[in-house]
């Protein structure tokens, strides 16, 4: 558990969008950032179709799994089973607050119960040499953040854990929805940066709310990484100014560039019989803010679903993009500038 990834900047597990060819896309646009999977329960690993859920393309390196559950034996050989399908990471999820996840005692429940979570991380640490990290909110319902947050921590690093990913949130596990849980109670930044000002041999990565390249780098200066969420996929040409802002290489994707890159994947997801639906949901947000988008999201939306489509919904897509900036640089517009 001592080998580090880079998580100066990470990509939220986000159920039913970060999917397999959502990791793709977004790979396209950043080589660098962290990856993860959408949350797979213990029983789901051990029972399940695992080439369904656990499968992943090479590229998607470097990429994590999370995994849901909170019985160490079950945590311990689904990541076994983790490592040995090639992810580089094991998470366990102690942030969902939602109603099934409860029912199965894990997710953000468990932040009432910190030696149980601590004693998972020991197994599952155990069990791999990929790290094992864990994902929590700062506390649920009527707990003092600072207390459960820091208990949570100081329990599973006596464990061997050394990165916690901290959604800046307190969990509501009754009387709100997910939904509503992602706006209220307000978010405590302060708290998630004095855990690390206080535990500075800890990596402590920060997420919740996060809706900028310019907030993460704020971000950064009080902790070791920021991890998007719902920014990163509505808006995913955010992801192709990562590598050069927050790894600091020469290196800049722009939205035209990603679906260059990305035909390849689609290519041969369509021959192996995966709708193309599948995969361009998770293209929409592509070029939001530039002219031709609100075409960009129709032709996808409404060709991409049809029996039988193929690459060339993309393209009449694209060239509905393409075609408004030819227009637009003949009039002598600056790309973006409105008409």
């Amino acid at each position: 558990m001592t080998r580090r990834l880079p998580h100066r900047l990470s990509v939220a597990p986000m159920m039913d969008w970060t999917d397999r060819h959502c990791r793709v896309l977004h790979r396209t646009l950043s080589r660098r950032a962290l990856l993860y999977t959408e949350m797979v329960t213990t029983g789901a690993v051990l029972h399940g179709d695992r080439a369904r859920l656990l499968g992943f393309d090479p590229a998607e390196h470097p990429v994590a799994l999370q995994l849901g559950g909170s019985e160490p034996a079950d945590l311990a050989e689904a990541a076994r089973i983790g490592e040995a399908e090639g992810y580089d990471e094991i998470n366990l999820n102690v942030g969902c607050p939602s109603d099934r996840v409860q029912s199965g005692r894990f997710g953000a429940c468990l932040m009432r119960e910190p030696e149980l979570v601590a004693e998972c991380m020991a197994a599952m640490g155990r069990a791999v040499k990929v790290p094992v990290t864990v994902k929590c909110r700062i506390g649920v319902d009527d707990q003092d953040p600072e207390e459960s947050l820091f208990t949570l921590v100081d329990l599973c690093a006596t464990a061997g854990v050394t990165t916690f990913v901290v959604h800046a949130r307190k969990a509501w596990l009754k009387g709100l929805s997910p939904k509503e849980n992602r706006d209220v109670p307000p978010l405590d930044y302060p708290l998630v940066w004095r855990l690390k000002r206080e535990r500075p041999e800890l990596t402590i990565v920060i997420n919740g709310g996060v809706a900028s390249l310019d907030e993460a780098e704020e971000h950064l200066r009080h902790v070791d990484g920021v991890m998007l969420g719902r920014a990163a996929y509505h808006t995913p040409d955010l992801l192709g100014d990562v590598d050069a802002r927050i790894f600091g290489e020469d290196r800049r994707v722009n939205p035209f560039q990603a679906v260059e890159a990305y035909r390849e994947y689609i290519a041969r997801q369509l021959a192996a019989g995966t709708h193309l639906a599948a995969m361009t949901r998770h293209m929409l947000g592509l070029f939001h803010g530039v002219p031709g988008a609100r075409a960009w999201r129709r032709i996808l939306t409404v060709e991409g679903v049809k029996a039988g489509a193929g690459l060339e919904v993309i393209d009449r897509a694209l060239a509905a993009i393409s075609g408004l900036e030819e227009q637009r640089l003949a009039r002598g517009l600056e790309p973006g500038q409105a008409a």
